[in-house]
């Protein structure tokens, strides 16, 4: 064994490879059309997938998408436009408007091929009449704190926009819609990534009503009357308009986790996918994957060791003492802080959970590393590692022994990346 750490990132980037869309989109080009072809789009991964689709289609392309700050790249035809992540801006408001006007007035002849990925729902804000951008960023906010899944998030989000739900495909009628998604949604269902621009589905605005009195949101009052009203639904997957569209799943975390449970076991190690849709507060997955490494490491059951154990899925943080104040930090490093208090003292087990965006959270890092010596070094440093999972401030603690996972943007994003080395 090579340093546990370097044996982890490697497993990363293999996953992360899996899904680069240089590899993934060649087998979901669709059929050349006789009219334009237009690319819309959004996503932390949106400029990657545009420029490989460029570099594939090797024919005349326009179009725009649209990705976080600091993760455009350069296309040569499609326009890259920057926008607020995870709460949305003004710059994504414009940019969603854009969208709406590429796909206007199209013919049946025309193709448009729609590149979805994680991160589209905070990119293409676009409240409906009587609710303001500010409205909206209040509403992101009140679900990203909520602790709710990221499928119930894009419920709500969904039946709150002029874009999302399947309304950007419905603007584009009758041209003919491709869908060629990255998921980052447990159980991979297309329409829930990005909350759908491109790909309806059978919600309603009372399952948005039921999560919201559910995780007992306080919402704008502009956006309780708009989801009062016939406005807030969205087109069913039956209407007309969507019936020559196509919708593919490029890539996901089933096939990342499977890339790197395969090198693994290359390495002589029993590699073993517990989920590829794992959901939940991250605390508390956190907490159920340090049992089951104890479990491994003292017992050698269920899983004989040397063993890599992973995980994928989206976890969601809830913050818990507005009276204390809120730290930094997102969902992975939360979950590999809680797994440090569970493992305190353990002896052969590493861990690495990070987001395959290369974004954890509000800032740099993309998770963070933790072992069973992580506890102690925090306390050598005059810090309480509960204290600071109390105070949802994950990303100090681990910056404080450097700990912490960066990589920069990846230029894909299939969500959550946990493993676990238990050796021998």
């Amino acid at each position: 064994m090579t340093n546990p750490r370097v044996f982890l990132k490697d497993m990363f980037d293999v996953a992360v490879r899996a899904a680069d869309p240089s590899r993934s989109l060649a087998a979901f080009l669709p059929s050349r059309p006789k009219g334009r072809v237009i690319v819309v789009g959004a996503g932390k991964g949106a400029a990657q997938l545009a420029r490989a689709f460029e570099t594939l289609w090797e024919a005349p392309v326009e179009g725009a998408v649209v990705t976080r700050y600091g993760y455009a790249m350069d296309c040569e035809h499609i326009e890259v436009i920057e926008a607020a992540h995870p709460v949305p801006d003004d710059k994504g408001l414009a940019a969603s408007r854009h969208l709406l006007g590429l796909v206007s007035d199209l013919r049946e002849e025309d193709l448009v091929v729609a590149l979805i990925c994680g991160g589209a729902s905070a990119l293409l804000p676009c409240p409906p009449d009587g609710v303001s951008l500010a409205d909206e960023q209040a509403m992101n906010e009140a679900l990203l704190a909520s602790g709710a899944p990221i499928s119930a998030m894009n419920v709500v989000r969904k039946h709150v926009s002029m874009i999302k739900g399947g309304r950007l495909a419905k603007a584009a009628a009758p041209a003919r819609v491709v869908s060629l998604v990255v998921s980052d949604i447990p159980g991979d269902e297309p329409a829930f990534v990005g909350s759908g621009p491109t790909v309806p589905d059978d919600s309603d605005r009372q399952q948005a009503l039921d999560v919201i009195r559910q995780y007992e949101l306080e919402l704008p009052a502009s956006i309780m009357a708009h989801l009062s009203s016939n406005a807030a639904d969205a087109p069913k997957p039956e209407d007309s308009s969507f019936s020559n569209n196509e919708t593919y799943v490029i890539a996901s975390a089933g096939q990342s986790l499977e890339a790197a449970a395969q090198w693994a076991r290359a390495r002589g190690y029993h590699a073993h996918i517990l989920s590829d849709s794992v959901e939940g507060e991250a605390r508390h997955i956190g907490f159920m994957h340090g049992a089951l490494a104890r479990e491994v490491s003292l017992k050698n059951q269920p899983f004989e060791k040397p063993a890599i154990l992973l995980s994928g899925g989206e976890t969601t943080v809830r913050l818990r003492n507005p009276a204390i104040g809120f730290g930094k930090g997102g969902r992975n490093s939360e979950a590999a802080l809680a797994m440090a208090l569970d493992i305190a003292g353990q002896k052969g087990v590493h861990v690495l959970m990070a987001d395959t965006d290369g974004i954890d959270g509000s800032e740099d890092n993309a998770g963070a590393y933790s072992d069973g010596s992580t506890v102690a070094r925090l306390r050598l440093k005059g810090a309480d590692a509960r204290d600071y999972l109390d105070r949802n401030d994950a990303w100090s603690a681990f910056d404080l022994i450097d700990d912490l996972f960066v990589t920069g943007p990846t230029g894909t994003n299939i969500n959550d990346f946990r493993a676990i080395l238990i050796e021998d």
